[in-house]
């Protein structure tokens, strides 16, 4: 019987056999983490593989209709949330706002036990951790205090901290071979910029890697063209890496460099630096790392130094699929792929627009297209397709000081993760048909007063405001794209994929659907008490499967809402602080 049972809460001052605890708890190894069991959801995609997707197929295209609340429970407030839960053996442990993890009886949300970090309260409402992780018996908490904690995954104990400077922990830890692995934000400059290893068991620091390039680190050089090293920022500040434990690499997906726009790390000189990549590394990067050392394996910048915030340091997906992009539907292709060719790669979707499929070997470049469309005033211009080297879209550098330009893409998508199926071979990602409208700052000249930078996000040039919003499905082999358009409502919502071909996705409007694996048909929808905020996975106790969701308040909802991170106004005024975990199964057999 996989589901673990818990005691009721009792006083202090009691034998530890009646302390609330998960009963009958069994160590996690890593070869659980690399072989889940099917009702297990063991980190933030589920699998090392990012791909979001359930071998769970109870629930199906046939009877998802059927759906039907089994448990709701409020996670407290005020805070955001943007976090997603993981499960093991019929226990969710959930990072709820505050500050606060959470262990659940999965089968019902009955409490087990909670761990609250004592911070100060304006510290504690900005916990943004979006992930926990599991090994061994601990749970693993990127806190908002700058601190890696290790929890008791039975109690909720502190077993160790590990403080890492004052690294901003909007992000969250993975473990891979034995070593938590988190990143950050970067206050404060590079030497709080970096992603750290410590060890799973004891919490002591095993290596660094720092996300911005020093003079003569690889790949030599020294891509930031004489900038002050300890002003150098680049972050990690969304979802973690990934991992491959064949080549034994890590994969981690790096912001942009900081501040935009480009010029201001350059003395005010926006071409201080190549309009082609290496530029700024490992700004808009993807680096590969050796989980063991930290070194740098290959990188691959997607965004070259960058003009305007276009974080390109979402998920990296690791799927294996035949290589044959179509023309009609890839704009770059590199042309010594050999068609049909199968390959391990990474597939990336940036929050600028553009997916990009990269050799999970060596970081070869083999095809990329715009995302969601492809317009003049896309971010990049031009990758040689022989080398895959970026060149960024210099007509629309806000270069000069008061310069007005319109990019495309802008927030397309975020920190919400995309989900793959591999019996679709598709990969089904959220999309905004948005750009940004940016002014750079300009000081008083000519009896002018001093302007601020100005950033405003707007529908594409053309683009039909009723369909600026949807989720697509793209076709990892020949690129191409399906898209299933949603409305006016923009989403910070997670993909789910199960192999009951059913696509999970929900909305700011709290409309959470269930969506046909083939052709976007809306199977099933349900109205909850907020808006969808990232988390959506599925699970199972005991042979039954669930659906979770969380609602509530997060860091990009009120923009896109109030169309200012948004392309346009949305008519809606969901409830605030409704931070809210909702679960969905079918209804037992009679």
């Amino acid at each position: 019987m996989r589901r673990c049972l818990f005691t009721l809460a009792i006083f202090a001052m009691v034998p530890s056999t009646l302390i609330p605890q998960v009963q009958n708890f069994v160590p996690v190894t890593q070869e659980m983490l690399l072989n889940p069991n099917p009702e297990d959801w063991l980190m933030f995609s589920r699998t090392y593989d990012a791909q979001r997707f359930s071998p769970l197929r109870q629930i199906t295209k046939q009877n998802v209709n059927q759906l039907a609340l089994a448990w709701s429970r409020h996670l407290g407030g005020p805070g955001q949330t943007e976090t997603i839960p993981t499960v093991y053996r019929g226990v969710m442990y959930v990072n709820t706002p505050g500050a606060i993890i959470q262990a659940l009886d999965a089968a019902n949300g009955d409490l087990i036990w909670e761990y609250k970090r004592n911070v100060p309260a304006n510290v504690a409402n900005q916990a943004r951790s979006k992930t926990l992780a599991i090994f061994d018996d601990m749970i693993y908490f990127t806190a908002p205090d700058s601190t890696v904690v290790a929890l008791d995954a039975r109690t909720g104990a502190v077993r160790w901290e590990a403080k890492v400077d004052q690294r901003g922990h909007t992000s969250g830890p993975i473990v891979v071979e034995g070593k938590v692995i988190s990143g950050g934000t970067c206050p404060g400059g590079r030497a709080n910029c970096y992603l750290s290893a410590h060890d799973a068991r004891t919490g002591k620091e095993i290596w660094r890697f720092y996300t911005t390039q020093a003079p003569g680190e690889p790949p030599g050089g020294d891509s930031w063209a004489g900038a002050p090293v300890e002003r150098r920022t680049a972050s990690t500040w969304a979802l973690p890496g990934s991992y491959d434990p064949v080549r034994r690499l890590t994969y981690w997906g790096i912001a942009n460099p900081t501040p935009n726009p480009r010029a201001n790390p350059h003395g005010g000189h926006a071409l201080a630096i190549p309009l082609t990549a290496p530029a700024d590394l490992y700004s808009n990067s993807t680096v590969a790392l050796d989980p063991e050392t930290g070194k740098l394996r290959w990188y691959y910048q997607h965004l070259p130094g960058d003009d305007w915030g276009e974080d390109i340091n979402e998920e990296r997906t690791l799927i294996r699929t035949a290589i044959n992009p179509d023309p009609r539907f890839v704009k770059w292709i590199n042309p010594a792929i050999r068609r049909g060719e199968v390959r391990d790669i990474s597939v990336n979707v940036g929050e600028g627009g553009g997916i990009w499929a990269l050799d999970r070997s060596n970081g070869q470049f083999l095809w990329s297209t715009p995302f969601p469309f492809d317009t003049p005033n896309f971010i990049i211009s031009d990758i040689d397709v022989k080398t895959g080297i970026a060149k960024i879209n210099e007509e629309v550098l806000v270069a000069k000081p008061g310069e007005r330009h319109i990019i495309c893409s802008f927030n397309t998508r975020s920190w919400w993760p995309t989900a793959y199926h591999p019996g679709k071979n598709a990969l089904y990602t959220p999309y905004i048909d948005n750009c940004l409208d940016m002014t750079s700052a300009a000081p008083a000249a000519d009896g002018k007063p001093a302007t601020r930078e100005i950033r405003k996000g707007i529908p594409r040039p053309g683009a039909d405001p009723n369909t600026l919003n949807g989720l697509a499905k793209v076709n990892m082999s020949t690129g191409e794209t399906q898209r299933w358009v949603l409305g006016k409502v923009p989403t910070t919502g997670a993909v789910l994929a199960t192999a009951g071909d059913v696509i999970f996705f929900g909305d700011l409007n709290r409309r959470f659907r269930a969506f046909d694996a083939d052709n976007g048909k809306v199977l099933w929808e349900t109205i909850l008490g907020g808006w969808i905020s990232s988390s959506t996975i599925a699970y199972g106790v005991n042979g039954k499967q669930y659906v979770a969701v969380i609602t509530g308040d997060n860091l990009a909802a009120p923009g896109l809402i109030a169309g200012t991170m948004g392309p346009v106004k949305v008519d809606i005024i969901p409830p605030r602080e409704a931070n809210e975990i909702y679960v969905f199964a079918l209804p037992e057999r009679r």
